[in-house]
């Protein structure tokens, strides 16, 4: 069980809700429900309607669409402290991804309702969905770039990269831990490559000790990894 000062430091660290003071995080945190999921169960479907925002406090979100042909294309995960489900909330649209619990997920919920009512209320959460979205967008057209020009050993760095920077600021000779509890073929959907090309280019990154590996557990050399990122 999350700690209500846990959740409200949580709440802090997110893209959408960090800027805001204390007291506006507070009245953002007594409007949010708690949820929880099994391993493999589905949260919400492509084309439901958006109804709720949801804040992971534990556990791994795998977003993802299928394609015409009924491959899975896996383009992000939400771990604790991550935001998603927040498009459809805001534009008042359906739900443009499945998402579904990678494993047992526990989360916060925010209604559509009542984050409408602290966007009339509070101007300085309607400033913040604002940024939020902005940088959802970059995000997207990063991602995007990233799969059409970058080889899969760049865009492996640059996945490791972002996962260390949800850690904290990463500092020049820092080595990190990660913890990455999904198969090769998940990761490979995440970069938008196959399972055996993945498996090449994790090599690569373990040779040129940018990574160590052991289990699902991950060490990371940033220096190493900024360099085979063009960082």
């Amino acid at each position: 069980m999350v700690t209500k000062e846990a959740l409200l430091e949580m709440l802090g660290r997110t893209p959408l809700f960090g800027a805001l003071e204390e007291a506006d995080r507070k009245a953002v945190m007594q409007e949010m429900r708690e949820a929880s999921y099994d391993g493999g169960q589905a949260i919400f479907a492509r084309g439901d309607p958006g109804r709720d925002i949801y804040l992971v406090t534990n556990g791994r979100v795998r977003l993802s669409v299928l394609t015409s042909e009924g491959r899975e294309l896996s383009f992000a995960h939400a771990e604790a402290g991550q935001i998603f489900g927040e498009i459809a909330v805001l534009d008042g649209g359906v739900r443009s991804a499945d998402a579904t619990a990678v494993s047992k997920v526990t989360a916060l919920t925010l209604s559509k309702g009542a984050l409408n009512r602290l966007i009339e209320q509070r101007t300085v959460v309607r400033e913040a969905v604002v940024k939020f979205l902005c940088n959802r967008v970059r995000e997207a057209d990063h991602q995007l770039e990233g799969i059409a020009l970058y080889p899969i050993e760049v865009r492996l760095a640059r996945f490791f990269l972002a996962a260390a920077r949800q850690k904290g600021e990463l500092k020049p000779g820092a080595r990190i831990v990660i913890d990455l509890p999904i198969s090769q073929s998940e990761l490979a959907l995440l970069i938008g490559a196959s399972r055996p090309k993945v498996n090449a280019a994790l090599s690569l990154l373990e040779d040129s000790g940018a990574i160590e590996r052991k289990d699902s557990r991950f060490t990371c050399d940033i220096d190493e990894l900024e360099a085979t990122a063009g960082a």
